[in-house]
């Protein structure tokens, strides 16, 4: 429950909450929302969900958001824009001191399946959302949390360094090629959609950047661990068309940054406990498969 938040976590919890008359709603809210529990803990951030006449969600950063190459401004600018398109929560209020957003929570259909099809639409109407002025650079990214891990003065595994050399000539591939940038949501797992009112919207938008749309597919297919069979189907329902060799190039080259970068960013965190939990045996059988491809 909420009491077992760290204190400063309360604090900006109680922050946060004292600002509700700032807070973007279409009605007036008549008393300061209340705390009643707390969401699936996520390793980047706490998700407290809180009530007046409605209920609400505050974010508030786990991790800071610059070691992880987040900005949260932009992230407040596309939620805007994704709102009024439909496609995700409304966002209520944002403090960028005390790290804490505020939007909607949205409740889940019952019974209501995610499948491909829906999935790759939204991603397609994901990708025609007004452009922000932040961009996703996978070799920045990649560089970034190396960096983090040498303040520990520590190193990446050897089954994950033995890769770095294939990663970093595919990502010069994919920069030699020619790329319309888009708005990519870059962490639409399974977890961050959800099914409400009859409409699939993604959540948790804190990784959105323009970047390559081939990047925002890769994630769907290796977090949703998609057969072959279904990535052709999520690519032949995004493109509208059967893909060409070319475009599974594209989504296998992407698919293997992916994993490396997922890899990479277990690597950095700072709690021991979660990088074991989280470096299996099996993302990197997974990321030694995709580079045999």
């Amino acid at each position: 429950m909420v009491a077992t938040l760290p204190d400063s976590i309360k604090r900006k919890l109680s922050q946060t909450l004292d600002q509700w008359q700032s807070w973007k709603c279409e009605w007036a809210l008549v008393k300061k929302p209340e705390p009643i529990g707390l969401l699936n803990p996520g390793l980047g951030n706490y998700s407290i969900l809180v009530e007046a006449q409605t209920q609400f969600v505050v974010r508030l950063n786990k991790l800071n958001p610059a070691v992880i190459g987040l900005n949260r401004q932009a992230e407040w600018r596309a939620l805007q824009s994704a709102s009024a398109a439909g496609l995700a929560p409304t966002p209520r209020y944002y403090n960028p001191e005390l790290g804490s957003l505020v939007y909607d929570y949205l409740d889940e259909d019952e019974g209501a399946p995610c499948n491909i099809a829906a999935t790759a639409g939204l991603l397609r109407n994901i990708h025609q959302l007004p452009a922000i002025h932040f961009r996703l650079d996978l070799h920045e990214r990649l560089l970034r949390y190396e960096k983090h891990i040498e303040h520990r003065n520590e190193s990446p595994p050897p089954d994950l360094l033995k890769h770095r050399t294939s990663i970093l000539s595919i990502l010069e591939s994919i920069s030699s090629r020619a790329c319309t940038t888009v708005l990519c949501h870059n962490d639409l797992l399974q977890a961050n959609r959800i099914v409400t009112q009859g409409t699939l919207r993604a959540i948790d938008w804190e990784y959105c950047a323009m970047g390559n749309r081939w990047f925002d597919l890769a994630v769907v297919c290796v977090g949703d661990a998609l057969n072959a069979a279904q990535a052709e189907e999520l690519l032949v329902n995004y493109l509208g068309e059967e893909p060409n060799a070319e475009e599974r190039h594209e989504l296998q080259q992407h698919m293997a940054v992916y994993r490396y970068l997922e890899l990479l960013w277990f690597c950095a965190l700072d709690d021991p406990q979660e990088r074991k939990r989280q470096l299996t045996g099996a993302r990197f059988s997974s990321l030694d498969s995709s580079l045999r491809h």
